[in-house]
């Protein structure tokens, strides 16, 4: 373009000044006085030319334009179709056994919690335990002074002795009165007098030999033993000290730690399934966890269930009983409760992922054969750490999205990418095929453990078969 506004330039100029030269030749010859003609300024020929270059800049520009635009309408339906593709991961609907599983917050509570305390006043002699010592019933513990029961004991005998012999007396006169009232040779009502007496006597010993028992019993509550097994607490009271009956923090504390209970509350609403299982006989099992939800402690057993509900929260107490022959369950220790009610065997199971929530309920895209998803209404029973049961909606064997639907709708075309890095964990995902093996069995619970961490869903009000 250059090359062609310089060489109209040239023409321009060799054009021109011919011209020039011949007009003044002719003024001369013909002697007129024409008016004077300014020859073209560089400047003018400067600005034509620059004109010149613009209107071939546009020309190009334009050419060039036209081109790309028909190149663009080409490819672009095809670059916006596979812009619009979304990447997700999918898995493979199965069968499998999804266990009914009731989580909740629980207490670990002693089945005996046990405050040790005298029954007689005295000074402390003697304490026979450690803290923090095992026991069992009858152990000894401690002993109070037991002399000034030994002596009440001695004084109770003493009188018990005394009143003995006015008894025999007594009976030895009423004997000879009623021989004289049978010759007639005494007053009857000095018999009946006589009769009385000896009651009066009788009445006297057995007091007598009741403040005995009394002393004895007291000396017996100065040996103070073990009332049940379990660990002994923190001693209350040193030896030396006056301890008394309405002392109110005793002397030790016993726990009894084995076995040991966990009680726990549940909506009233999971009762009636509850009660139908222990009616059936079967043992419901539970595991605790620790606080956090993730180390299991100790598996036991449902033990009973509270005979009414708490109206202020809708919820009944339940009570599990454990083994605790390690002492993993400590007394008052917050533990996470998860209770096996049932198992539904044989289900439709999906990954918890593919269950997406929205204003008509439970869904899930299921993926077609041309790489399209749809909208499947789901009806979702119980869920564990990993699955969730579908009571409809899916059927066995197709494929739903598990990773990348937020961004789907109805009739979208997705990329299936299995193994990309799935967005919740950064780890590589193994998609349908993954799922797909587990659901080869009757049975994909048995090697997926009933808890799955913190991370699991209470599932204690979904609807069961």
């Amino acid at each position: 373009m250059l090359l062609a506004a310089k060489r109209f330039l040239i023409c321009e100029n060799v054009t021109l000044m011919p011209s020039h030269d011949t007009t003044m030749a002719e003024d001369l010859e013909t002697g007129d006085s024409p008016p004077r003609r300014h020859p073209p300024t560089r400047q003018r020929r400067l600005s034509t030319a620059l004109k010149w270059i613009v209107f071939l800049l546009l020309a190009a520009g334009g050419t060039y334009a036209w081109k790309d635009w028909q190149a663009q309408s080409t490819i672009a339906p095809q670059r916006r179709e596979e812009e619009a593709r979304q990447t997700i991961r999918d898995a493979i609907v199965a069968k499998g056994d999804v266990p009914i599983i009731i989580d909740a917050l629980g207490t670990v509570t002693p089945l005996a919690n046990v405050t040790v305390r005298t029954q007689i006043a005295g000074q402390l002699q003697q304490v026979g335990f450690q803290e923090g010592q095992m026991v069992k019933a009858g152990d000894f513990l401690a002993q109070v002074d037991p002399r000034p029961y030994q002596v009440a004991l001695e004084q109770a005998q003493g009188q018990l002795a005394k009143d003995t012999a006015l008894l025999a007396e007594a009976q030895v006169d009423l004997a000879r009165y009623q021989k004289l009232d049978r010759d007639q040779a005494i007053n009857q009502q000095q018999e009946q007098d006589q009769i009385y007496v000896v009651q009066q006597d009788k009445a006297t010993v057995v007091s007598d030999q009741g403040q005995i028992d009394a002393d004895k019993l007291n000396i017996t509550y100065c040996h103070i033993t073990a009332p049940v097994g379990g660990r002994v607490g923190l001693r209350q009271v040193d030896p030396g000290n006056y301890v008394q009956v309405t002392d109110t923090n005793g002397i030790a504390v016993i726990t009894q730690i084995d076995p040991i209970s966990v009680i726990f509350s549940t909506p009233e609403d999971n009762v009636p399934r509850i009660f139908a299982r222990m009616k059936d006989g079967a043992m419901l099992p539970v595991d605790v966890y620790d606080r956090a939800d993730v180390t299991k402690l100790a598996s036991g057993s449902l033990s009973t269930v509270d005979n009414q509900i708490d109206t202020t929260t809708g919820t009944v107490k339940v009570r599990a009983q454990f083994d605790n022959k390690n002492g993993t369950l400590f007394p008052q220790q917050f533990v996470n409760v998860h209770l096996l009610v049932d198992t539904l065997s044989g289900v439709t199971v999906v990954p918890n992922a593919a269950v997406q929530q929205g204003a008509d309920g439970s869904f899930a895209y299921a993926v077609k054969d041309d790489n399209s998803v749809m909208v499947r209404q789901l009806k979702v029973g119980p869920t564990d750490g990993q699955r969730t049961a579908v009571l409809s909606g899916l059927s066995v064997g197709e494929k739903v999205v598990i990773d990348g639907a937020d961004r789907l709708r109805e009739g979208a075309k997705v990329d299936v990418r299995n193994d990309i890095p799935d967005a919740a964990t950064g780890a590589a995902g193994k998609g349908s095929n993954a799922f797909a093996q587990q659901g080869q069995g009757a049975d994909i619970s048995a090697n997926q453990p009933a808890h799955a961490g913190h991370h699991r869903k209470d599932n204690a009000n979904q609807p069961s078969q």
